[in-house]
This record gives structure tokens, sequence and C-alpha cells, in this order.
């Protein structure tokens, strides 16, 4: 019997595992481009490396340690998690190790500075690693102990994944973006419609930009995906180039490529989108939800989701010359430094502050109820982030409504879940 192509993620795992083919279901150990973790991953990490009787790295350019989820440190327990990272990477010499000043939130800080290219193999101590699909390559998370072990040895153990294919068609609508597209999908499929899959994205893509591509990626795993990829394109070959991180290896699928499913998503259809709580799934079109008029105590436009300069300006668009409502805080935290300076460049800054809204310097803060943000007794956020889990952003009882950086902005202005006029 012939055997049948391969997909882009089972080609790249296939060069990692130095194997001419692989196939679905089949377990392998892949040589890795990038091992990376933050301040709650990486310190348990460190343990581990230690415990197995680890002396050195296997390559301290190739791993990346990024404190970015409670830092600027919020209190003791925080500061010792980064105490421990900052020592382990002096003792190791590892090559990037990024903190404050410098720092960024960990998914759109290592595309920034041109650590990942097309065809890399990497992993990631963090659920969201899969945003770097957007570029061509596997990347995916992984727990603390295989972060560990892959510290060490410079490889990791993978079942090869099924795939799903989603084909892009059509033009979006104004004001949709990235967010509002994967939303969209998740509702479709559901929070574990892909689990242990890679979501392959195609067709028309080439309307989508970096940013939407990597919100796109960033949010597969809320599918339940291993992973989610995009072919590379001449955006994505301008990205890499700018970001000095060189073309790598760029894979396709086989014409004859299996697909467990296929997805096609008619972008013309997709509104402006919202997930209420407490899935990702619970998707409306904010056609549903402005009839509601949902009051919200909180807003927060940031995020690995959808901190980059595209959400920034998106958000700036709708609230420049307006006010953020009386009883809402509206929380705006850029991704990494060079996007906090690009929002003072360009007057962003000004519109936010003058808007009525707080900017934070980079940190995950807010997302997972870390700090900068975190909610009380009932209350309701408006969140450009990616989960929307029970007491995600704080008390049990309060509630996060994911949506895109327009929608945040538009909700921040009327006091209750809005969108574009």
């Amino acid at each position: 019997m012939a055997l049948m192509g391969m997909t882009m993620t089972q080609k790249i795992m296939a060069k990692a595992a130095n194997k001419a083919k692989v196939t679905a279901g089949e377990l392998i150990e892949c040589n890795l481009d990038l091992v990376f973790g933050n301040d709650i991953t990486a310190p348990p990490a460190i343990g581990e490396f230690y415990k197995m009787g680890a002396k050195k790295v296997f390559d301290k350019r190739k791993i990346a340690l990024i404190p970015d989820h409670f830092t600027p440190n919020k209190d003791i327990a925080s500061a010792q998690l980064a105490m421990t990272m900052r020592q382990f990477a002096g003792d190791m010499g590892i090559a990037h190790y990024f903190e404050i000043g410098k720092m960024g939130i960990e998914h759109a800080l290592l595309p920034e500075k041109g650590l990942i290219k097309p065809g890399d193999m990497v992993i990631g101590a963090d659920s969201h690693t899969c945003t770097h699909g957007a570029l061509g390559a596997f990347a995916a998370g992984v727990g603390s102990t295989d972060m560990a072990a892959a510290m060490a040895t410079g490889t990791a153990w993978f079942k090869v994944p099924e795939a799903v294919r989603v084909v892009i068609k059509g033009k979006k609508q104004k004001y949709v973006s990235g967010k509002d597209i994967i939303l969209h999908l998740i509702g479709i499929i559901g929070v574990d419609g892909a689990r242990y899959r890679s979501l392959e994205f195609c067709g028309d893509i080439a309307q989508l930009s970096m940013d939407d591509r990597f919100t796109i990626a960033n949010m597969a795993i809320e599918a339940g995906a291993k992973n989610g990829v995009f072919p590379v394109d001449g955006l994505t070959h301008t990205y890499l180039d700018e970001h000095d991180a060189g073309r790598g290896v760029s894979y396709e699928p086989d014409k004859d490529a299996v697909y467990c499913e296929e997805i096609v998503l008619e972008l013309q259809k997709i509104p402006p989108t919202v997930a209420f709580p407490h899935l990702p799934e619970n998707t409306k079109g904010i056609g549903e939800t402005q009839s509601m008029r949902i009051p919200v105590d909180q807003v927060v436009i940031g995020s690995c989701t959808n901190g980059r300069i595209e959400d920034m300006r998106l958000a700036a668009e709708i609230l420049k010359g307006r006010q953020v409502a009386k009883g809402v805080r509206c929380i705006i935290i850029p991704a990494t430094q060079k996007v906090w300076k690009q929002c003072v460049n360009e007057g962003l800054m000004d519109v936010f502050i003058d808007a009525g809204a707080a900017v934070s310097t980079p940190t995950c803060g807010p997302c997972l109820g870390g700090h900068t943000g975190v909610l009380g007794a009932g209350e309701r956020c408006v969140s450009t982030t990616n989960r929307n889990f029970v007491g995600r952003m704080g008390h049990v009882t309060s509630e996060v409504y994911l949506a895109s950086p327009v929608v945040a902005a538009c909700s921040a202005v009327a006091g209750y879940i809005a969108g574009p006029e």
C-alpha cells in the first residue's frame, strides 16, 4: 500500500527527528531549536534540571528565559522566582535572558527578537507557545519537567498529531481581526474540538497580517490543539527580514497529505465576536451582545494574544477623542518594550492617557489574575486575553469576556459590551 503524504507539522517533525517520514500517532524523539520558560514555569524546571544531575545546558544559545507573568515582581514570592531564573541564566551563560527594561511578554518578544524562524522545532513551558506557528514553525507547550529534560539534552519526545485543515476564504469585514476569526473557529469546534491535533491554516491568508496570524495561532490551544501553523509567504519573509531571524526552512503540505477534518471559514460571515464566561467556545456575534447592554467594570487590552502594535493602533483608533466611561477601569499593556516605545512615538500613549486609561509596562499580569488588574467579587471584564475560565482573572464570581482590541475599546467607552458602529 502506498504511503500518504505529510502535513506541514509532520514535515517539520520528521526533519527534527532525522526521519524521512512520520505518521500520525507515531512516537518520535526530536531535536529542538529553542527551549524557553517564564517566571512561573522555569523555576520548577530549574529545580528538576539539578535533581537529574545535569551540570550544563545543551546549548546556551538555544534557551530563553523570560520573567513576564509576575514582573515587575508583585511580592516576595514572585521576586524569589525571578531570582532563581536570574541566577540560573548567569550560571549557565544563557544568551537569551530578558528582564525588566529589555523584556516583554514571551510570545510577543521571542519573534520580535528574531529567535523563531520557519521549520524550527520549539517548545516552551507555557501553553500558548503555539503562537510561534504563525512563522511556519512547530511550537508547542510542555510541562516544567519536560523543559528541564530539554534544557539538558536538547531533545523531547512527541506523539505525531493528526491534522485539521482550516481553509480561510473570502474577505474579512472592517474591524474584524485575527481574534474574531479564532474565537469564531473555537465557537464552531469547541474547546476540545482539535484535541492533540494540528490546526493547519491555508487559503486566503494574504489579507491576514502577521499580528492576526500570531493571535490565531496563539489560541489554537484553546481548541485543544497541539499546535497551530501557517504557511510561509511573502509577508512572513518580510517579518523575518525585519527581525533578522533568517529565512529558515519553509514547508508545504503534500497534495496527498492526510487530514482528519477540514473546516472552511468564510470571513465575510464572521462578525466581531465575544466569548462569554466561562469558556472560549461560548461565543456570540457583537450584534447579539450589544442589545444585552452587559455592564463592565474593567477592560484589559494587551497580553500574548493582543498586545502587539497593530492591537495598540486599533484600540487607539477607537479611543481617540473619546473618554473611558465613568466607573470603568481601562488597562492597556503593550506586549514588549519595543511596542511600548512605538506607542510613544506614534502618539498612541497620549490617546490612551487622554481617554482615561492606565498604561502598564509589559506583563502578563491580569490575564492569569496575577496582578495589575485582578478582579473582585462579581466584577466583569472585557479582555483581549485568551482564557475566561472561572476565577481566571481574580475572584471566582468575577466574569471575563474575551474580545478583540476594537470591541474592548468600544466597551471601555460605552461602559457595557459594545462594538464599532
